[in-house]
C-alpha cells in the first residue's frame, strides 16, 4: 500500500513537525482527523487530547475494512485537528489491542478521558457511535464486535506562533 499523503492544507503544520522529529516522519504518517461525527464531540475531544485527559482513541475493526482502511500501528504518526481541519497537535501511536466491544476494560475507558471516564459511560457513548456508525455501513452492532483500541502520546502541539 502507498503512503497516505499528508493533506495539502495540513503540510505547513507537518513540515513544522517534520522538521523537529528524530527520523522519517513522512514515512510514518498514518491520517489526518477529527475525534467523532460531530463538531461539539470533536472539538471537545479535541481539547481533552491537548489537555492530556484524552489518550486513546476506539473504532471498529469492520469499518476499516469497509474502508479499505489499514489499522493504525505502533509508531504511527497522525495529526489531530478540530472540526474545521484546522491542526490541533500530532499523536504517536503507542499500544493497538483488537477486543469485541464488551471485553473493552475500565482502565482503556478511563485512558480515553471521556466523561467521567468510566466503563459504563465509555459503554454507553461509543454503543451510540458505533451503531450511528454500522447503520451507515449497513451493518448491526453487537456485543461482540470487534473494537480497535488505540493508545498514543502528543509529540508536538500545535502553537499558534503568532500569538502574543
Amino acid at each position: 500500500m502507498p503512503p497516505i499523503a499528508v493533506p495539502e492544507k495540513l503540510k505547513p503544520f507537518w513540515q513544522a513537525f517534520s522538521s523537529q522529529w528524530n527520523g522519517d516522519a513522512d514515512a510514518r504518517f498514518y491520517e489526518a482527523f477529527y475525534f467523532c461525527d460531530n463538531e461539539q464531540d470533536a472539538e471537545e475531544l479535541g481539547q481533552l487530547v491537548l489537555a492530556g485527559t484524552k489518550r486513546a482513541t476506539a473504532s471498529l475493526l469492520m469499518a476499516h475494512e469497509a474502508e479499505g482502511k489499514p489499522l493504525p500501528e505502533v509508531g504511527a504518526l497522525s495529526i489531530v485537528t478540530n472540526w474545521s481541519g484546522e491542526p490541533l497537535c500530532v499523536i504517536e501511536t503507542t499500544r493497538v489491542d483488537i477486543v469485541p466491544f464488551d471485553q473493552v476494560t475500565a482502565e482503556f475507558a478511563a485512558t480515553e478521558g471521556e466523561g467521567d471516564k468510566s466503563l459504563a459511560y465509555w459503554r454507553e457513548g461509543h454503543w451510540r457511535f458505533f451503531s450511528r456508525e454500522c447503520q451507515q455501513l449497513g451493518l448491526e452492532p453487537s456485543s461482540d464486535m470487534l473494537v480497535v483500541c488505540e493508545r498514543f502520546q502528543v509529540v508536538y502541539p500545535h502553537v499558534d506562533r503568532t500569538a502574543c
